[in-house]
């Protein structure tokens, strides 16, 4: 204590003399020995102290680090399992995909068999039905062909028709939607052949008949004309009963006379001069003309019927008298057959043998 209050500077001298005393006695030799000796052991005891607390502390550190290596041992057994673990899962995975693969590739392989045969067997019923509707189509046809030809040289459009409507009933029966357009251009057709049909034909036919028949008893242009009266205009007046003998002689061999020279208007010399013999011949020619017209008229050929009758009522204007009542009655029915001709036109089918062959084509 170097500081010391103030009432320690006013205290006796005598209280401060033992200091000294115990200062020398602690600086001799043997105090001295005794201070070094206690410090030397108190420093060994502290070395031991920290030896001991180093040598708890390194086995706590060891324990501790023997646990770690257990634990990290364990660790390693727990992953090195595991691994072979995941490594047998993988394999049996591989194992499993590599089964699955095969599996799929023979599904596929499988599949694609069915796919085939399957395409096969469609193309095999495509061909089937192909095969019946060209055979259908093949049959119409044929059917519809005749059935135009005999209605163009009997000039009648029924067996067309049945043969249209039959056509009709069949495709319906096959239900095929691709022979739809057949049916209805035969449709169609049909329609139009009843609407044009009518009996011209027949009575066109039954007119050149009549007008074959009536040919013989035309009077040519050179034969005697007739009056009114039913006379013939060169025939000698009748002499009177109660005329006298001299009159009779006079009016005999005015008679001769004029039997002898005929006066009159030629305007078709070729008409007048033509010989009776000529005549029979014309006769003959006229109903050959007709009956061609009537071979032209069931044949359907309208245009060289029409020309045949051009060319008969030509002959009949020319050579036969125009004044009389049957060659009047011939160009009247002349002039009604050529009216008959232009309404007569040849059944037609055209959409229908157009469809057909579209149909036949595969389209």
């Amino acid at each position: 204590m170097s500081a010391a209050s103030p009432s320690d500077d006013f205290s006796p001298p005598s209280a401060a003399a033992p200091v000294p005393a115990t200062l020398a006695m602690a600086q001799s030799p043997e105090s001295q020995a005794a201070a070094a000796t206690m410090l030397s052991r108190i420093g060994f005891g502290l070395l031991a102290i920290v030896a001991l607390a180093a040598l708890v502390m390194a086995i706590s550190l060891w324990q501790k680090v023997g646990g770690m290596q257990e634990q990290l041992a364990r660790q390693s057994a727990d992953a090195l399992a595991q691994s072979l673990e995941a490594r047998t899962l993988a394999r049996q995975a591989i194992d499993t995909v590599r089964e699955t693969a095969a599996r799929a590739a023979l599904t596929e392989t499988r599949v694609a068999e069915v796919a085939l045969q399957r395409s096969q067997l469609e193309e095999l019923m495509q061909s089937l039905s192909r095969s019946r509707d060209e055979n259908l189509v093949v049959d119409i046809e044929s059917a519809v062909r005749l059935a135009l030809q005999q209605a163009q040289v009997t000039g009648s459009v029924e067996p067309l028709l049945a043969a249209l409507k039959s056509g009709d009933l069949r495709i319906a029966r096959a239900a095929q939607p691709r022979l739809a357009p057949l049916q209805r251009a035969m449709q169609r057709d049909a329609d139009r052949l009843r609407s044009s049909a009518s009996a011209d034909s027949g009575e066109a036919l039954q007119k050149l008949d009549e007008l074959m028949r009536s040919v013989d008893d035309l009077p040519p242009l050179n034969a005697v004309a007739t009056r009114g009266s039913g006379l013939n205009a060169w025939q000698p007046e009748p002499i009177p009963a109660d005329a006298a003998w001299w009159e009779r002689v006079l009016l005999t061999i005015r008679a001769e006379a004029r039997s002898l020279v005929r006066v009159g208007r030629i305007e078709r010399p070729e008409a007048v001069l033509l010989a009776p013999d000529q005549t029979y011949f014309l006769r003959e020619n006229l109903k050959l003309k007709l009956l061609n017209a009537r071979l032209s008229l069931l044949s359907r050929q309208v245009d060289a019927a029409r020309s045949e009758l051009a060319t008969v009522a030509a002959s009949l204007n020319r050579y036969f008298d125009p004044a009389s009542r049957r060659t009047q009655a011939a160009a009247t029915q002349l002039q009604q057959l050529q009216a008959l001709m232009k309404t007569a036109e040849p059944p037609r089918i055209d959409d229908t043998l157009s469809a057909l062959a579209t149909a036949a084509a595969g389209r």
